[in-house]
């Protein structure tokens, strides 16, 4: 995680990152307690890549809720469902990778409903043009008379 900036006080004395889940604000000490986990753990978490918190200046970790909720999510992978911590780096990977595509499906979504209403926009406006500049060729007359046909060649 890259590092981000110190929490500044707003005037109603709140911090910013209030609400924040990505804010990284917890020390090792706090995340571990809000974790259910030793301080070791989370740093041996941490040296495998199933968690990176953010780093504050002096390179110390800073752990965001959302840090706090993917702990959470390894322990119980972990303790309840017995999946090792291999298994667990690459669940988390593949939920990474799902929450990526859905975000990338939504944006073409969006972008195909943009596209349709342009479509919809020109044909609007052709049959506008069409109605008011092009002639309108004439419907024939329904009549009750017969037309005979000869043909020329004998």
């Amino acid at each position: 995680m890259s590092e981000r900036p110190a929490p500044t006080r707003a005037d109603s004395g709140r911090s910013s990152y209030e609400g924040d889940v990505e804010a990284a604000v917890y020390v090792i000490s706090v995340a571990a307690e809000l974790s259910g986990m030793h301080p070791q753990t989370l740093r041996q978490y941490d040296r495998l890549g199933l968690v990176s918190p953010g780093r504050s200046s002096g390179r110390g970790r800073r752990y965001s809720l959302r840090d706090i909720a993917v702990l959470r999510e390894v322990q119980r992978l972990s303790q309840t469902d017995g999946v090792n911590l291999a298994g667990i780096k690459r669940i988390l990977e593949l939920e990474a990778e799902v929450d990526a595509l859905r975000e990338q499906v939504s944006q073409l979504v969006e972008e195909l409903r943009r596209s349709g209403e342009q479509v919809q926009f020109a044909a609007d406006a052709e049959e506008t043009f069409r109605r008011r500049y092009l002639p309108v060729p004439a419907a024939p007359m329904a009549s009750g008379a017969l037309v005979v046909w000869r043909s020329n060649r004998r």
